[in-house]
């Protein structure tokens, strides 16, 4: 869950989809968090398989006492509650999808909101006048998506994260804030009450969508799938798997040892998923999101000056040309 993410350019999905996917994906099953952390579950299971089989033998070969019974049970119930326990678990991991797909739509709206913010604030405020205060806008702008990244991911370090950003009082302050996204956004209302811009109107509708974002990944945050949803999906195949080798005794044997790792472990990797997912931030690429941001409005600023200076030199270019033949020019008339 703390492995960092990545954001996939053309290279990774021509991976993604290469023919030989599979093998690659067969051959890195061993360090596959998800098989790891049903390696505990698979091997209980197992083992119960392992009990129940030496047992049953034993009885059969007389090695016990024949008041022992063989631990065999009809077939047909599980053949009656297999299709509810397969529906069972598509629909747990429907909807932890759906939930991936909140979070998705929920960072999608900060980053372009981000980015449009940021682009006003550029193109709004005078430079000349106000750059110290234009500069540090910019940065509180870039902190936001940082924070809330934070915010909604465990273990994330917001100092280190924020400490190229913000200067070290500013930092200072956000550290100790309780809720560090708001007052990075108090930062960035007083800036813009500061400038005293017309536009800042304008820029209020950025923060409000600023709020609804934290507000958004607060409630997938704070409100999971129905606990009793969860429960009865885990309590089902808990259950499921260990009478599961009594079922298959008549007719598999030993091989009921095999039967019940298979089940389990294909069984217990789609329930897994679903809880994974159903957290959706540590699915997504954040970090890079949130570089990606930073290094877009560095490139803008850094360019705004020489774009500024070309579209002057072409106006004034196109001012010469008008005054000396009385009438517009174009590439027709000169010809």
């Amino acid at each position: 869950m703390k492995k960092k993410r990545s954001l996939y350019n053309h290279e990774k999905w021509v991976e993604h989809r290469s023919s030989f996917r599979h093998i690659r994906h067969l051959l890195s099953s061993l360090s596959s968090r998800v098989i790891l952390s049903l390696v505990p579950p698979v091997i209980a299971f197992t083992s119960v398989a392992v009990v129940i089989a030496s047992y049953n033998s034993a009885v059969e070969m007389h090695f016990l006492p024949v008041f022992f019974p063989v631990l065999r049970a009809s077939p047909l119930p599980y053949q009656l509650t297999a299709p509810a326990l397969a529906l069972l678990l598509v629909f747990r991991t429907e909807a932890s999808y759906s939930r991936f797909e909140a979070g998705k739509r929920a960072w999608t709206k900060v980053i372009s909101g981000t980015n449009d913010f940021a682009r006003q604030v550029i193109s709004g405020v005078d430079g000349s006048s106000n750059s110290a205060l234009k500069s540090e806008l910019l940065r509180y702008i870039m902190a936001f998506p940082v924070a809330l990244k934070c915010h909604v991911t465990y273990g994330s370090d917001v100092g280190q994260d924020l400490q190229n950003l913000l200067e070290a009082g500013d930092l200072a302050i956000v550290l100790k804030s309780r809720h560090r996204p708001r007052c990075t956004i108090e930062f960035i209302s007083q800036c813009l009450q500061l400038l005293n811009l017309d536009e800042s109107k304008r820029s209020e509708s950025k923060i409000s969508c600023f709020h609804e974002g934290i507000g958004e990944c607060e409630q997938l945050m704070g409100i999971p799938i129905p606990l009793s949803y969860t429960r009865l999906t885990s309590r089902f195949l808990v259950l499921w798997h260990l009478t599961l080798p009594i079922i298959l005794w008549d007719d598999c044997h030993w091989i009921v040892v095999p039967s019940t790792f298979i089940s389990a472990a294909s069984l217990f990797c789609i329930e897994e998923v679903g809880v994974l997912i159903e957290e959706p931030f540590p699915m997504l690429a954040l970090d890079e999101l949130c570089n990606a941001v930073q290094s877009n409005i560095w490139e803008a600023i850094a360019t705004e000056k020489e774009i500024q200076a070309h579209l002057v030199a072409k106006r004034k270019r196109h001012s010469c040309e008008h005054s000396t033949n009385g009438w517009p020019t174009t590439p027709k008339q000169k010809e």
